[in-house]
């Protein structure tokens, strides 16, 4: 059974109290949904384990300063998305690495039972969505994620990017244009 936000809450008191086993269920809880946002804001899955192990020392650091007002995932994708930002302004030429695809549910691939010609189907889709990603500007790429991938709401999202409902649905409404006509380009169908 999935772990509910009233987890997050129990996990993060144990946490200031000390509890190192609470510290490891909420990591394993959070650390693929990490990965996976680091990966799609990025590209590049190894600068997005790295980010993800500096976003849990952070939540680590500061579990006795948290307070359980809003939800625990804003606060963490907030965390994450002042990382990201920050490493997306100290590169000086941004050069993007291909999609290679983060090791978690958030996959843009199929199953491994699927045919080799479905999933070599599903690589190239991974791969022209990664370009069409990579074109947005960071803010609009990490709206996008946060809602597409992570199925976070307008309000966490605006939680997250410390930011209004209203930017965040600007932001969306641009880069979900930006996504459909950038893959109808390419004659991928980009209904949804």
């Amino acid at each position: 059974m999935e772990p509910d936000h009233r987890d997050d809450e129990i996990w993060m008191a144990r946490i200031a109290q000390g509890d190192d086993s609470a510290f490891r269920l909420l990591v394993d809880h959070w650390e693929r949904p990490l990965i996976s946002f680091f990966v799609h804001c990025l590209g590049d899955e190894e600068e997005a384990r790295d980010l993800a192990q500096e976003t849990f020392l952070r939540v680590y650091r500061h579990a006795g300063h948290y307070r359980a007002e809003g939800r625990f995932r804003s606060w963490l994708f907030r965390i994450a998305g002042n990382l990201c930002r920050g490493r997306h302004r100290r590169r000086r030429l941004v050069q993007w690495v291909p999609f290679l695809g983060a090791s978690s549910h958030h996959e843009m691939r199929s199953p491994r039972s699927q045919e080799a010609d479905a999933q070599h189907e599903a690589d190239e889709f991974s791969r022209l969505l990664r370009e069409v990603l990579d074109a947005l500007p960071l803010r609009q790429r990490m709206a996008f994620t946060l809602r597409r991938i992570e199925e976070l709401s307008y309000r966490e999202i605006a939680e997250a990017m410390g930011t209004t409902e209203s930017a965040v649905e600007s932001l969306l409404v641009r880069a979900t244009r930006f996504v459909q006509s950038d893959l109808r380009r390419r004659g991928i169908s980009a209904d949804g």
